[in-house]
C-alpha cells in the first residue's frame, strides 16, 4: 500500500542557515508518527513543508499521492500551528464556523462537527466569548478543534498539547488514539515530551536539521539497549543534548 506520506532527500535553508539536511520518512496510513527533538530541531519547518506552506529547496514531498505543495489536498488535512492563528475579535463558535464554511461543509455538517470538536476540547460552554478574552490554554484548544473541523484524512498537530492542563491533555491523547484505531486516521504530531512520544507508533528523533533514528518505542529503546527514549535520544545524538 502506497504511504500517506513520502519525504525524500528534502533539504531547506532560511539564508544561509540550513534547517533541514536530506530528510528521509515514510509514513503509512493509520499511523500515529511522532517528530521528537528540542527547539530549533526544525520539526515545525518539517510539517509546514508537509502540508504546503513551504517549499523545499531540494527533495520532494508527497501526501496522498500528490506533489505537494497541493491546493486539493488541503481538504484532507487538518494543520494546528504552533502559534495560534485566531480571529480574537470573534467568538469561538465564530471561529469554528468560518473555518467549517472554507471547506464548504452543509448547514448540517458544520453543526455536527462544531459539537463535535468544541466538546472534545472542552470549550462548549465558552464558545459565545470572544477569542480575545480566552487564555492561552483555550486559544490552543480552539485551534485543535479547528484541525478537526473538517473530519481531515491527515491530522498535523504542532506541539498541541502545550499550555494545556493534565487532565485535559490526557483526554485529547485518548481522542487521537481513538481517531487512528477506529477511524484509520494518519496523524502527525511534534513534541518534545517523552512521554507523549511513548503513544505513538512510530517517533523520528530530530536535531539540527537531520534524523538521528526512528522506529517503534520499543523498538528505539531495544536497538540503543536503554530504559527510555530520553536515553535513546542522547545516545543517538552523540551525547550532545
Amino acid at each position: 500500500m502506497q504511504p500517506t506520506i513520502t519525504v525524500a532527500k528534502v533539504t531547506k535553508s532560511y539564508g544561509k542557515k540550513p534547517v533541514l539536511k536530506d530528510v528521509d520518512l515514510s509514513i503509512e496510513k493509520g499511523q500515529l508518527y511522532g517528530l521528537i527533538g528540542p527547539s530549533g530541531a526544525g520539526k515545525t519547518t518539517l510539517v509546514k513543508m508537509i502540508v504546503g506552506m513551504e517549499k523545499p529547496e531540494h527533495g520532494t514531498i508527497h501526501v496522498l499521492n500528490k506533489q505537494m505543495p497541493n491546493l486539493s489536498t488541503l481538504q484532507e488535512i487538518g494543520y494546528m500551528a504552533q502559534s495560534d492563528a485566531l480571529y480574537t475579535e470573534l467568538t469561538g463558535e465564530e471561529n469554528l464556523t468560518f473555518f467549517a464554511k472554507l471547506f464548504r461543509l452543509s448547514k448540517a455538517e458544520q453543526n455536527q462537527r462544531i459539537a463535535y470538536a468544541a466538546g472534545l476540547v472542552n470549550l462548549t460552554p465558552d464558545l459565545k466569548k470572544r477569542v480575545a478574552a480566552y487564555s492561552g490554554g483555550m486559544k490552543r484548544r480552539l485551534s485543535l478543534a479547528i484541525a478537526l473541523i473538517q473530519d481531515p484524512q491527515l491530522l498535523i498537530l504542532d506541539e498541541p498539547t502545550v499550555g494545556i492542563d493534565p487532565e485535559l491533555k490526557l483526554s485529547i491523547w485518548n481522542e487521537l488514539l481513538r481517531l487512528k484505531k477506529e477511524e484509520g486516521k494518519t496523524i502527525i504530531v511534534t513534541t518534545h515530551v517523552m512521554d507523549e512520544a511513548e503513544k505513538c507508533d512510530v517517533v523520528a528523533m530530530v536535531r539540527d536539521g537531520k534524523i538521528l533514528t526512528s522506529g517503534s518505542p520499543a523498538e528505539l529503546k531495544a536497538t540503543y539497549h536503554v530504559t527510555s527514549l530520553d536515553e535513546v535520544f542522547l545516545q543517538a545524538g552523540g551525547n550532545q543534548a
